[in-house]
Order: C-alpha cells, then structure tokens, then sequence
C-alpha cells in the first residue's frame, strides 16, 4: 500500500446508482476522495468522432475503446500514484479489463464494492434518464459484470439511498477483512 491512498472502486451495471452513490460517499467520507469516471472522460469530449457502427479501421469504435480503457485504468493508477483517495466508477465488462486494474491497483487500498440494482428498476433508470441506450443495464447484467471476481462489500440501490449505502460503505472501509478482494485476486493472477 501507498501511503493512506485508499481507493474505493464501485462496479456495476449502466444505471445502477454508482454516480449518486458516488457522489454521497464524497459527502459521507472523513478524507478528501477525488471521484473518477470513464462517463467524466468522454462527457469531457476527450475521444475523437468514433463510429460505433464500423466493425473496423481506424475511426471504429470496436478499434478505438480496448485503448481507452486501457488509458482509463492507467489513469486510476496514476492519480492513486500521486497520493489521492479515490472513488471509482466503472462497469467491468470483461474479465481482463478486472485483471488490468488488479494488475494496476495491487499497491493501493482498494475496497471493491458491487453495486446491485433489480432489471426492472435499471430499465425503468434508462427510461427516465434518456442518455442510455435501452437495454444497456440489461446486456451488462447478462454479460456477467458482476461475476468476473468477488467483492469485499455489496450494495443494492433499490433497497437503501445513496446516503444509507455510502454510510454501509464508509463503515466497511473501517471492518473489512485482509486480504482484500484486490489483493487475493491478485495472488491468483501471479500464480497462473
């Protein structure tokens, strides 16, 4: 572990709550924690005209998004590395991209939270936002966001607020057990 840097990394679905959540941990939390997503990185209009419809070439997004993931993952490194407490969001949709930010986080404290909320609720989410592509959560939930590893803590954002579960958050961050989720993933990867 770095310092004090502690990183709390919410994982799951499109339209789950991990924004909100997010927010209300910054709020709950005793220590400044700086809140990264990879939403924040393309709202800020970082990527180039990407076509989602190509299957190749330079400008396709199939090309494009392997290497902004992976820029994004390098990122959270990066600001952990200059001692920031974080709060990640993210949706782990491959079981590399979980490696990767094992890989890359294994000298930080991380508490890896997964951030549950029932289909019907996501898909009503969805609806009411207007900025998902329908079905997103869905296709999330069936491909396995939540199956790629296992959490130190869960929470579900149908059942309490963000306010509730970031305090449910900020008393697991003090009672987790050792070694963390992170770090016994990692003793998996390294013995393969």
């Amino acid at each position: 572990m770095q310092d004090n840097t502690s990183i709390i990394f919410l994982n799951g679905a499109s339209s789950s709550g991990k924004t909100t959540l997010g927010r209300a941990l910054q709020k709950t939390l005793e220590h400044p924690y700086f809140y990264i997503s990879s939403d924040q990185l393309v709202e800020a209009n970082i990527l180039p005209r990407v076509d989602k419809n190509r299957e190749e070439g330079e400008w396709a997004w199939r090309t494009i998004r392997p290497r902004f993931f992976d820029g994004f993952h390098r990122c959270i490194a990066a600001l952990a590395g200059a001692g920031n407490s974080l709060i990640v969001e993210h949706v782990i949709e491959f079981p590399s991209w979980l490696d990767d930010c094992v890989r890359l986080l294994t000298p930080f404290d991380v508490l890896f939270v997964g951030v549950h909320c029932p289909l019907e609720e996501l898909e009503r989410r969805e609806r009411e936002r207007g900025d998902r592509a329908i079905g997103e959560g869905r296709s999330h939930l069936l491909e396995g966001v939540h199956t790629w590893g296992e959490y130190d803590f869960e929470v579900d954002t149908f059942l309490h607020t963000p306010d509730e579960n970031a305090r449910l958050i900020k008393v697991a961050l003090g009672n987790r057990r050792e070694p963390s989720a992170f770090r016994r993933m990692h003793t998996k990867l390294t013995r393969v």
